[in-house]
């Protein structure tokens, strides 16, 4: 009895001393230790169910702390330290606590300048004891596909409305010079340039549609270089006579890549008629082709060199993109579609390669197409294995 007595009296002069002590550092403006309370625990399952999504995943505690978060919610800046960073979302979670009820959204957090919008389909649901789960799709890479496309329709649109409406009010000149056979003649002659072009830019819309649709690796091929920088000067070698521009072809012989030769071809001969349609006539276009080696892997290049009008620097960034010319009039003049470039960067990126460009206003320009070079590998040698017979004899 004596024992719990004094006990007791300890333990009461403890409390009183702690309180004594928080009163003085309390007036003495010293900061007071606030006792340290335990961190959430959720359940094993729950935080397993968690990790395993594939969506940005959190959970949030009543007081609008993450208790648990998977990688993708924090890499998608749902999450920043142990807070819910879009304020976005945390007025829908708070919402969400208030009200007791799941919600399905569409969020558009905006970001800084330059940088696009992320869109993110989420779900937030209430849990016990003011507990939130919520699951977020990033849908912005799909939302930038459906902008292309309505940008790609659009421009199309476009397009064909040029030669269209050009070959439309021929026709009508031509009706009425119909007394006057030099008119009718000029006349034709212009209809029949620009049918040609309507025709070159619906080939290369199918093409390039096409392009977007096949992987040329799944059934990939060994694929000469030799024959493909061979095909591109046969095919613009008319071309060529007609602007008077010479073509030359030098390099390597014997290389080698794997994709698929079509594709490979097109995206050569797209670089050789750009060069020959923004070279003056007389000039010189020569291709050429290197093995190079590069952080240890080997690709093969294949280069397409002009002496032409060059491009100038704020223009480079632009003109892999679709129907983008770098001079419209010119481009009108030798038929140019404004697809060219984007089937050649397509064609690079589907076998794994690179384009890149060097250009100087006056001097001319240098398109480069580097793609993997197919290494050969070597079959092992079989070697014959003599085994003596029980009757003295080999086998």
């Amino acid at each position: 009895m004596e024992f719990v007595l004094v006990a007791a009296a300890l333990l009461a002069g403890l409390v009183i001393g702690l309180l004594v002590g928080r009163s003085r550092a309390r007036d003495a403006g010293a900061p007071v230790a606030e006792p340290v309370v335990p961190a959430p625990r959720l359940s094993s399952q729950l935080e397993a169910a968690v990790d395993l999504m594939r969506s940005a995943s959190l959970v949030a505690g009543p007081h609008d702390e993450v208790w648990h978060s998977n990688p993708p919610a924090r890499t998608t800046g749902l999450v920043r330290g142990s807070r819910v960073a879009p304020d976005e979302l945390l007025e829908l979670v708070r919402s969400v606590r208030q009200r007791g009820q799941a919600v399905g959204t569409t969020l558009q957090l905006k970001r800084e300048p330059g940088v696009p919008t992320r869109e993110l389909a989420v779900r937030v649901s209430l849990l016990e004891g003011g507990i939130v789960l919520v699951i977020a799709d990033d849908r912005s890479a799909e939302t930038r596909a459906d902008e292309i496309k309505r940008d790609f329709v659009a421009n199309v649109s476009h397009e064909l409305k040029t030669p269209v409406g050009a070959i439309q009010v021929l026709s009508e000149a031509v009706e009425q010079a119909a007394d006057d056979p030099e008119a009718i003649r000029r006349f034709a002659g212009r209809m029949t340039r620009e049918t040609e072009r309507l025709g070159e830019l619906v080939q290369q819309i199918i093409e390039l549609s096409r392009l977007q649709s096949v992987d040329p690796l799944i059934q990939a091929d060994v694929v000469e270089v030799d024959d493909i920088v061979g095909a591109a000067v046969a095919r613009c070698r008319e071309l060529a006579s007609g602007r008077a521009i010479t073509l030359t072809l030098a390099g390597a012989q014997g290389l080698r890549v794997v994709g698929d030769e079509d594709q490979l071809t097109s995206a050569v001969v797209n670089l050789v008629q750009n060069a020959i349609n923004y070279s003056d006539p007389g000039a010189r276009v020569a291709m050429s082709t290197r093995a190079v080696e590069d952080g240890g892997d080997e690709f093969v290049e294949i280069s397409v060199a002009d002496n032409g009008i060059g491009i100038r620097a704020d223009d480079l960034e632009r003109i892999f993109e679709r129907f983008y010319r770098v001079d419209y009039d010119r481009s009108r003049q030798s038929g140019g579609t404004g697809l060219g470039l984007s089937i050649v960067k397509h064609v690079a990126g589907a076998h794994g390669g690179t384009v890149n460009v060097w250009s100087k206003v006056g001097q001319g320009s240098t398109f480069t197409l580097r793609l993997p070079a197919y290494l050969e590998t070597e079959e092992p040698e079989v070697t014959a294995l003599t085994v003596p017979m029980p009757d003295g004899g080999m086998q």
